[in-house]
């Protein structure tokens, strides 16, 4: 086995054992004091220019969204990594929907800025955040060769990788050990994805 495999093993390996403990601290109610901190300090900076802001960040997230994404994707990229984008971002959909319902915690029910059903743990919009915007910063960070168009997507995805987690936790949906937990499963299902996808393309 090549160093940099051992250290992409390792790198999904701490993430899947993080995730792990963090769930576990979920389900004991370890988290509860700091979701409570984390909560009200974000949602303190609401503001008419903020609320507008994230509620339209939180959209990005949504699968409505994410959909339009992938096609215009799998347009513009044509080739093999459109099809890694969309099976890193399907993983994502069943692992949350496999957990949320093993989990089955409940959202946050005080002000809400949107309305949202489902439970809450992981957050999909956190793990869609990685294994969708993620692996296109990835894309873009390797295989986009403009160099003004790449630094501008990066910003760009950078933002809205920053920014969409924050967002659910502001809008009021979500607490901070949800968004945690959607980052680390999201974070090992895009290093997976990014590992076995090269290993494919070197194969043919």
């Amino acid at each position: 086995m090549k160093k940099k495999d051992k250290k992409n093993i390792i790198v999904i390996s701490v993430l899947l054992g993080l995730f792990i403990i963090n769930t576990i601290l979920v389900i004991t109610g370890l988290t509860k004091n700091i979701d409570s901190s984390v909560y009200n300090f974000i949602i303190s900076f609401r503001s008419g220019f903020l609320d507008n802001y994230f509620k339209f960040i939180t959209s990005c997230g949504n699968a409505s969204y994410v959909i339009i994404l992938l096609g215009i994707c799998i347009v513009l990229m044509r080739n093999k990594y459109a099809l890694y984008l969309c099976f890193s971002s399907s993983c994502s959909v069943v692992f949350n929907t496999i957990f949320k319902n093993i989990i089955e915690r409940d959202r946050p029910n005080v002000l809400r800025l949107i309305s949202q059903g489902g439970y809450s743990y992981p957050s999909g919009h956190a793990m869609i955040t990685m294994c969708c915007y993620g692996y296109l910063f990835y894309y873009v960070f390797n295989y986009v060769k403009n160099k003004y168009l790449r630094i501008f997507l990066l910003i760009l995805l950078g933002i809205l990788i920053i920014s969409i987690p924050i967002s659910r936790i502001y809008v009021g949906v979500h607490y901070f050990s949800d968004i945690i937990g959607g980052l680390l499963l999201g974070g090992c299902i895009l290093f997976t994805v990014i590992k076995y996808g090269k290993l494919i393309i070197r194969g043919n």
